[in-house]
């Protein structure tokens, strides 16, 4: 026997019908409850978790402006990159490449690994209170876990046949996508020259945590303007303003 509802257990059920369509079509939150704009932007990043808090009270935070770098002789970085097969994704907060193990760099006698890369737009580091279209921060970590960041600033110029290789592969919504028989080299996105600024920094994301080596090349990477644009598409904007230098020694290689 069917049964029949009442007036009101009709508007009741059409209420709840609508408001769940309603939830669905809304936008959803990134990743981890931090964005970069809104009540939930940088500013707020200190406030939204207790293991944010750095973000607020840290001292040595990053990005910073790079200026007045004091030259000296510093060691050479030594890259040595291995292909790694593509692993992609679309995190919600930009787009990231897990990469294989064994690619590493060489820093003074200190070894870290290559974890993954990513893009931030425009770039999140400043030289001389300017940024760059781009930079593509080179995600590295040593055996007890240290991290060091080789950050590349990119500008506008000749297409790269490397970045274009990923762009075709770019996961338009947030999700992972594994392309068989798809590899990438991170060495593919290293300049010709490798001098470089260094300084201590943090993670430009939360949890913002400190004690992270940074080295910046000095010489920028080329991409295409469509390049930047295609990235720019689902990230307009997603770079950490500067944060205070607060005495912080900047050092350039020569």
């Amino acid at each position: 026997m069917a049964c029949r509802m009442t007036p009101i257990a009709l508007v009741v059920w059409f209420f709840a019908l609508s408001m769940a369509f309603a939830r669905a079509q809304e936008p959803t939150s990134h990743a981890g409850g931090w964005s970069y704009a809104g009540p939930n932007g940088p500013e707020h990043w200190g406030g939204l978790e207790p293991d944010y808090a750095e973000c607020k009270l840290g001292q040595y935070q990053s990005p910073i402006d790079i200026r007045d770098a004091k030259q000296q002789s510093l060691p050479p970085i030594q890259f040595a990159y291995k292909t790694s097969p593509l692993k992609i994704m679309n995190n919600g907060h930009t787009v990231q490449i897990s990469y294989a193990r064994g690619s590493f760099i060489v820093v003074g006698g200190k070894q870290y690994e290559l974890r993954q890369f990513h893009f931030h737009h425009p770039s999140e580091e400043h030289i001389q209170g300017k940024p760059y279209d781009m930079v593509i921060h080179l995600v590295h970590a040593d055996s007890e876990d240290h991290l060091a960041v080789v950050a590349v600033l990119v500008k506008q110029g000749k297409v790269n046949a490397a970045l274009q290789k990923l762009w075709d592969h770019l996961p338009p919504v947030a999700g992972e996508e594994s392309p068989a028989g798809v590899n990438v080299n991170a060495a593919d996105f290293l300049p010709g020259n490798l001098s470089y600024y260094t300084f201590t920094g943090s993670l430009t994301t939360p949890p913002c945590s400190e004690s992270v080596t940074w080295f910046v090349l000095k010489a920028p990477l080329e991409v295409s303007p469509a390049e930047v644009e295609a990235f720019a598409k689902l990230y307009p904007h997603n770079a950490r303003p500067i944060q205070p230098l607060n005495g912080r020694p900047v050092l350039e290689s020569k």
